[in-house]
């Protein structure tokens, strides 16, 4: 497989609301937000087109984590809030927001696994994408939904990755000023803390 690039590829992130996150069992919960937020800035670094989306904010759901703002505020802005179409591929508006990225490699992440992502990563690997789903962003109620909805992307030709990987992928070269950046985060937001050998 091609390695995806900055100059080819739009993230885009699915249902990541504070309510939906509850749902999340087979991880831990706050290390997917923090993978997803890693991503967002991890798109911000590189300046990636970020297709953000969510479903029945006013319900049960709840909003999108309020930090997207922070670190995406237009993508946030210019979110896609359906009103109910479980497949976000389905949803022409979001379907629209991926297309006028111009970008045919797309990185997924989306709450939960077994709902929110399955389906729109497959119908969109079925359109002529290239999709990367990114398993620690992502997460589901039981171990059986999750495994299964794995299974199936897998099956259809969704890659599925981890938040390092795909932010390596990326970076291509850590001496670059964007690589810098990149290596940087992922010392700060998504491994775990290095311990200095003693002299």
């Amino acid at each position: 497989m091609t390695p995806f690039t900055p100059a080819d590829t739009a993230f885009v992130l699915i249902d990541h609301q504070v309510g939906t996150m509850q749902l999340i069992r087979n991880i831990d919960m706050a290390h997917a937000g923090r993978m997803a937020l890693a991503l967002a800035k991890a798109a911000r670094i590189m300046n990636l087109p970020v297709v953000l989306t969510s479903s029945q904010e006013d319900r049960i759901q709840g909003p999108l984590m309020p930090v997207l703002a922070e670190i995406l505020p237009e993508a946030f802005a210019g979110r896609v809030r359906r009103e109910g179409i479980v497949n976000a591929w389905k949803d022409e508006a979001f379907r629209a927001a991926v297309l006028a990225t111009g970008r045919r490699n797309l990185v997924m992440a989306g709450v939960t696994t077994d709902v929110c992502l399955v389906f729109p990563s497959i119908d969109a690997v079925e359109e002529g994408f290239r999709v990367q789903a990114v398993m620690d962003a992502s997460g589901s109620p039981f171990e059986l939904s999750e495994d299964m909805s794995r299974r199936r992307m897998q099956d259809a030709g969704v890659v599925l990755t981890a938040t390092n990987t795909i932010i390596a992928e990326m970076a291509q070269n850590w001496s670059t000023a964007n690589g810098s950046e990149l290596i940087r985060l992922l010392f700060t937001d998504v491994l775990p803390p290095v311990t200095p050998h003693a002299a």
